[in-house]
């Protein structure tokens, strides 16, 4: 029988260096896919997403995916399990998760448009703005304020780190900061989105929801995505290593975000939510 996946796999590689070629092991960054189901008190059953994802922490991704998708709250949750079917192989046993709710399975029938997601692109189903306004609302500006100083230190603290990313060099990473900068949370996964999913999930399932005096560090680009599930996660501070994508940008400033791309070393753009960064 197939034992639970880690979050690497080791194989057998050729290392050519200029004239000379050595045979090595190496570590790869886990991909498999995982099924998300519902159950309802009433025995009704729905499969919700398959994602390709990197094994670990996957109760927490399911949570978060259906907190950001705005389909389940973590209060609605009764228990999340690997599932036990006995129509499933044995190897697709840790890859499926069933959330069993305490209400019954809402109808869901936008969600057949994404029922299969990369670890790549993250769920595209819901890319505009109006679908937000419906059951989002804009974050309030609060108290905190960062100064350019400590947003310096966030890439090196989250790339510090990065345990998997370490062995394989394929994974994104995606931190949570309180307003001090002190890292309160790491996940990685080969998807970014994902990494936000099961940090969100986790936030959910310990009633920690809303993150509204912490800040979201991703490694890469900041997607339209990320910054949905930031705002459905009630952060207010979204940091990128890289860009931004041009709807992630319209969505920090209409819904009251701070979003800060390209920060690397000692500068970074801020593209919405000034008022929070203190110059």
């Amino acid at each position: 029988m197939k034992t639970r996946p880690g979050p690497t796999t080791r194989t057998r590689i050729r290392e050519i260096a200029g004239s000379v070629a050595t045979d090595r092991r190496d570590d790869l960054a886990t991909e498999e896919p995982l099924e998300i189901r519902l159950t309802a008190p009433d025995g009704a059953r729905k499969t919700v997403a398959i994602t390709m994802r990197t094994p670990g922490h996957d109760f927490e991704l399911a949570a978060g995916f259906l907190h950001g998708e705005g389909l389940v709250r973590a209060g609605e949750i009764a228990s999340i399990a690997y599932c036990t079917d006995e129509d499933l192989p044995p190897e697709a046993r840790y890859n499926t998760v069933t959330v069993r709710l305490r209400v019954p399975i809402p109808d869901l029938p936008a969600l057949d448009r994404h029922f299969l997601t990369s670890s790549a692109c993250g769920v595209c189903g819901s890319a505009s703005l109006d679908a937000l306004r419906d059951r989002c609302v804009p974050i309030p500006q609060g108290p905190l304020e960062l100064t350019p100083e400590l947003l310096y230190g966030l890439p090196d603290a989250l790339r510090q780190a990065q345990g998997v990313f370490g062995k394989t060099g394929g994974l994104h990473a995606a931190g949570l900061f309180s307003a001090t900068g002190t890292m309160v949370g790491l996940r990685e996964d080969v998807g970014r989105h994902n990494a936000v999913d099961k940090l969100v999930g986790w936030s959910a399932l310990a009633e920690r929801l809303p993150l509204a005096e912490h800040v979201l560090m991703v490694s890469g680009r900041a997607s339209y995505e990320i910054m949905q599930k930031a705002l459905a996660a009630g952060i207010p501070v979204v940091c990128a290593v890289s860009a931004p994508s041009s709807l992630a940008v319209d969505l920090a400033r209409e819904f009251g975000m701070t979003l800060v791309g390209f920060l690397r070393g000692e500068r970074c753009n801020v593209y919405a939510g000034l008022e929070r960064i203190i110059a």
